[in-house]
């Protein structure tokens, strides 16, 4: 990968981490348009690095969420928060390991088609979700049964193209959250779900073997994991304003004219797939 390769996927990512359009979808999609090969054990860990980039902004601009606790009152209240994080991320681990093992998360991630289909479906959804989710109150908060039912939600992300942000923050809605709160919640949990999937990931790779982990790859890692980071921090203090003003219709519209697009490509001829 050079330069200007690693920059534009690790903006990307950044961009598309925390907004209801799909990260991987458009990271797949990007890769292919600018010719990186696909299967590359490097490719593999740059992807994994510049995520965990991404998730490290939701860290860093909400710090005082998990970490601060200078009563006991706060103490107690960040263990309930962690305790929430656990509870909402144990179905997607179910799932994931499910279909990672069975194979069936490498074929989908490498069907250019699933993701544009997909990328169509949950637009027309997000057009109608701010009518069918709209008993948002302040007053409703996230516990114990909601954390585990907005957990269910985001095993949908396991298909490319879903978007993990779309399918937490639909999930929050449903249980009454206010767009606001169901957003944060969502940033949240990607957390220890995005974390946990990278670190196994990576672990499976250096149990591989080490060859792609050179001088010249790892400042590439390094530098795509801060652009990540500087991006996501950006995008998300937007993206939070904007949804609790104007809702999903915009990111509903992106999306379908995104997929459309690539499926009139796919079916005209145009191979968005790059050859190993």
């Amino acid at each position: 990968m050079d330069f200007l390769q690693t920059l534009i996927i690790s903006i990307v990512e950044g961009l598309t981490e925390f907004l209801p359009v799909s990260s991987t979808g458009h990271m797949i999609i990007a890769q292919n348009l600018l010719g990186v090969p696909q299967g590359d054990p490097f490719v593999h860990a740059f992807t994994f690095i510049i995520q965990f980039g991404a998730i490290l902004s939701v860290v860093c601009l909400y710090w005082k969420r998990f970490f601060q606790m200078r009563t006991k009152q706060e103490f107690f209240g960040k263990m309930k928060f962690y305790g929430l994080l656990i509870v909402g991320v144990v179905p997607a681990v179910i799932v994931g390991l499910i279909a990672k093992k069975s194979g069936l998360l490498d074929r989908l991630l490498d069907s250019v088609e699933v993701v544009a289909a997909t990328l169509v479906i949950g637009g027309v959804f997000m057009l109608f979700c701010d009518r069918l989710f709209n008993k948002g109150t302040e007053e409703n908060k996230v516990d114990w049964i909601r954390a585990l039912k907005i957990g269910c939600f985001q095993c949908l992300s396991v298909i490319p193209g879903m978007s993990r942000s779309m399918a937490t923050i639909v999930g929050g809605m449903q249980q009454q959250l206010t767009r606001q709160r169901a957003a944060e919640f969502s940033f949240f949990l990607a957390v220890p779900t995005m974390a946990g999937a990278t670190l196994l990931d990576l672990l499976d790779m250096f149990k591989e073997g080490t060859d792609w982990a050179t001088t010249q790859h790892i400042e590439t890692l390094v530098l795509g994991c801060i652009v990540a980071f500087i991006v996501a921090i950006l995008a998300m203090k937007w993206f939070v304003g904007f949804l609790a003003k104007y809702g999903f219709r915009a990111f509903g519209w992106y999306r379908i004219i995104v997929g459309t697009v690539i499926l009139i490509l796919l079916a005209t001829g145009h191979s968005l797939v790059m050859v190993d």
